[in-house]
């Protein structure tokens, strides 16, 4: 097995416009790269865990190749791709990385961030709700990690964060972070990712997060106390006049925005969150997505949907599961599909 700094210095040699950075660990593999002040936009993955699961690596092979292979951006402009990641993960992703950045016709930028001490920032945030949210019986550390969007706002680093908050960081542009978009692994790119960032431009005020409804009636299912005591309720209802929550494989974080929102903050309390659980009787275990969802049942301003083309959904657990009656109200999307999203392990079409 070759050294882990090998792979890096070849792939140094071969591009000169992509680095690869590492925070959290208070070291740096490589030098800053480009041009000072470019316009930046941010993507984020979730890739842990990756050793034990080869289907992991291969859906995260695919997601990538699918996403270079139509990003484009202009001159000036540069992709940060963030990777929250343990060791071994981070470098298996530098292996899939690797035969995919040579030529690329924009600047790029790799920046890893250690999943350990991101749980560790989360956990004092988001412990008090993950036991409404979470498979598991009672809030596990680990489990915060799925939370990382919920509160990315308030851990990811600002223009005038401390630097010592970020050991071995150097002017990347990280400390700018103002908007980034958080993806699933399990996607499949159909244009250009460029495209998407545009959707920041159509928040309305007080619009905090993008993302697109869940096409699967599990809301319906899961706020079924709810819905029998309110019967008029658009709560787990089908769009397009329903409220069918959310599905958070692609979303579109404005950091600034969530910083600045006093409503959102204050949704992160533990007593709201308490009274929200209460009031709609929830109980989930999907993270991120059943928080969002909830609160978009209450406050549906804090979120600018997208349509169903940036997240097309091909999982079709429920039309089996006792709701073959009204699946296709929420499984219907019209449109070229811009991104697949094979949650639930399903197959996405080929090219």
């Amino acid at each position: 097995m070759a050294r882990p700094g090998a792979p890096l210095l070849l792939l140094a040699a071969a591009l000169g416009v992509c680095a690869f950075y590492y925070l959290g660990a208070g070291r740096e593999t490589l030098a800053p790269g480009p041009a000072p002040a470019p316009r930046r936009f941010h993507l984020l993955m979730m890739f842990t865990k990756a050793a034990r699961s080869s289907a992991l690596q291969a859906r995260g092979q695919a997601a990538l190749r699918s996403l270079l292979r139509h990003a484009r951006f202009e001159p000036g402009q540069v992709l940060h791709l963030h990777f929250v990641s343990e060791p071994r993960s981070r470098e298996i992703a530098r292996g899939l990385l690797l035969p995919l950045l040579p030529g690329l016709p924009f600047q790029c930028q790799v920046i890893f961030h250690d999943v350990d001490m991101l749980t560790e920032q989360l956990f004092p945030v988001v412990e008090a709700m993950q036991k409404h949210f979470s498979a598991g019986s009672g809030s596990y550390y680990s489990d915060s990690i799925f939370f990382l969007s919920v509160a990315m706002h308030r851990i990811m680093p600002t223009e005038h964060s401390p630097r010592e908050q970020w050991p071995g960081e150097r002017e990347t542009g990280v400390s700018q972070i103002e908007r980034i978009i958080q993806l699933d692994l399990d996607l499949k790119y159909k244009t250009n990712i460029r495209e998407l960032f545009e959707e920041f431009d159509h928040f309305l005020q007080g619009a905090v997060i993008g993302i697109a409804r869940e096409m699967q009636p599990v809301y319906r299912h899961t706020f079924w106390q709810f819905r029998r005591e309110n019967p008029q309720t658009k709560v787990g209802e089908p769009p397009p006049d329903g409220l069918p929550g959310f599905n958070s494989g692609v979303m579109l974080l404005n950091l600034e925005a969530m910083r600045q929102s006093q409503l959102y903050n204050q949704l992160l309390e533990p007593d709201m969150v308490r009274q929200l659980t209460e009031k709609y009787h929830f109980k989930g275990h999907l993270g991120d997505q059943d928080f969002f969802t909830m609160i978009g049942m209450e406050h549906p301003e804090l979120f600018h949907v997208l349509h169903c083309t940036w997240n097309r959904q091909l999982c079709s657990w429920w039309r089996e599961h006792g709701y073959s009656d009204v699946f296709d109200q929420y499984f219907r999307c019209e449109g070229q599909v811009r991104i697949y999203h094979g949650n639930c392990n399903t197959p996405i079409p080929e090219d």
